[in-house]
């Protein structure tokens, strides 16, 4: 599974922001697939995920009611979807996939590479 994040950018108070990652090498279907983020001197989180279905989300609390996890299966990319953009969502943010239908976030083992998300001030 080979997966390419990329929507990363800076970001005025009140504006959205939608991170794309694309995957390749397997199908939606056969995939969990998570957002992560990791802030500066901060451990690594995860923020979002979506099932092999598509039919099941999670989020975890801080970005509840503000993010949105979504994809499309035509164009293979899953979307984590930003609004209401806080100083502290300020981080790198990644997406990575596992082939269990889990929120664990040591089964994920497939990594793209990272995208920055900026809040300004």
């Amino acid at each position: 599974v080979q997966l390419q994040a990329s929507g990363g950018g800076l970001v005025q108070p009140g504006n959205s922001l939608t991170l794309s990652c694309v995957v390749s090498g397997r199908t939606l279907g056969d995939i969990s697939l998570g957002w992560f983020r990791q802030a500066p001197g901060r451990e690594r989180e995860m923020v979002a995920a979506i099932s092999r279905s598509g039919g099941g989300t999670w989020y975890t609390d801080p970005v509840k009611g503000r993010f949105t996890i979504s994809r499309d299966v035509d164009k293979s990319t899953v979307y984590l979807q930003m609004i209401s953009l806080k100083p502290e969502d300020t981080a790198v943010y990644y997406c990575a996939a596992t082939f269990r239908n889990t929120v664990t976030p040591s089964a994920y083992g497939f990594w793209g590479q990272g995208t920055l998300v900026t809040r300004l001030q």
